[in-house]
């Protein structure tokens, strides 16, 4: 939906992120309210190291993660930029390989190689003379993936303490607030504006982001991570399937495998394994 309001109504990058993340948030947070959450909506604001957390989480996460994607959208297509931010999992393990004291397995080097050999696949369609996306598209894609590996890593003690509805709400407001100083909400062409424009704008504000969120959060109340990971596969697969059919974007052979590629990495790294430390030297 983001790509066909770019590509038809050629709204801003900056606005349509200011305007789905403020409007979100503010949504996430008035319901909130009404379901009696008001200590936590606002005590997250009277414990200095949790109001810190939760703005660099709505900084460096969301607005991360959401303007970096949305970027990647409007330079390419949504079916890549889908899959460039699915190599999240790749990042998180660089992470705890470098940082948690784990160490390298067979395993590991299984995964990443099914990572790499699936966005080379996805970005050249088996054509080694150039990329099959712009530049920008692939620089946008990739940093979207680093940001949603941030987001997962470091949302967990906010969400335990505070809620995944009061968390990631306020994450959205202040991410909105922080990107409305490149373009303000209120600045649009309204006079252009038809009712396919407002429906698509409505449309990803509430399902496209609120209800995302939220639902994919709430999930964790009842599936195990590895299960909430398997099953959110599902979103770039109705990526590409909506690119493909709907928008009629060229998807190859090669792109397809490497879509499967990257798919099986996800699911791969999904799978429960034991946990591994380093032995501690004598």
């Amino acid at each position: 939906m983001s790509q066909y309001i770019f590509e038809t109504h050629h709204l801003p990058v900056e606005w349509l992120v200011a305007v789905r993340l403020l409007l979100s948030g503010l949504l996430l947070l008035t319901i909130s309210l009404m379901l009696g959450n008001k200590g936590k909506v606002t005590g997250i604001w009277r414990q200095k190291k949790s109001a810190v957390s939760v703005i660099i989480f709505g900084l460096f996460g969301m607005l991360a993660v959401q303007y970096t994607y949305m970027a990647s959208i409007e330079s390419g297509n949504a079916a890549v930029a889908t899959l460039l931010q699915y190599l999240a999992p790749a990042f998180i393990l660089a992470y705890l390989l470098a940082v948690r004291h784990t160490y390298w397995n067979i395993r590991d080097t299984g995964a990443v190689l099914i990572g790499l050999s699936g966005t080379f696949l996805l970005l050249t369609n088996g054509q080694l003379a150039g990329l099959s996306v712009p530049p920008a598209a692939v620089i946008w894609g990739v940093l979207s993936g680093m940001a949603l590996a941030f987001y997962t890593l470091y949302a967990g003690p906010l969400l335990a303490a505070w809620g995944s509805m009061n968390v990631i709400g306020w994450a959205m407001t202040i991410g909105g607030a922080a990107v409305s100083f490149l373009h303000a909400p209120w600045d649009a062409e309204w006079e252009s504006w038809t009712w396919s424009v407002a429906g698509s704008v409505i449309f990803v504000v509430i399902f496209g982001t609120m209800i995302a969120f939220w639902f994919y959060l709430e999930s964790l109340k009842y599936l195990k991570p590895q299960e909430t990971s398997i099953l959110g596969c599902l979103e770039p697969l109705a990526a590409i399937l909506a690119s493909v059919w709907w928008l009629h974007v060229p998807f190859g052979l090669y792109q397809s495998l490497g879509a499967c590629l990257i798919l099986g990495m996800v699911v791969y790294l999904s799978l429960p394994q034991k946990q591994r430390t380093k032995p501690a030297s004598a």
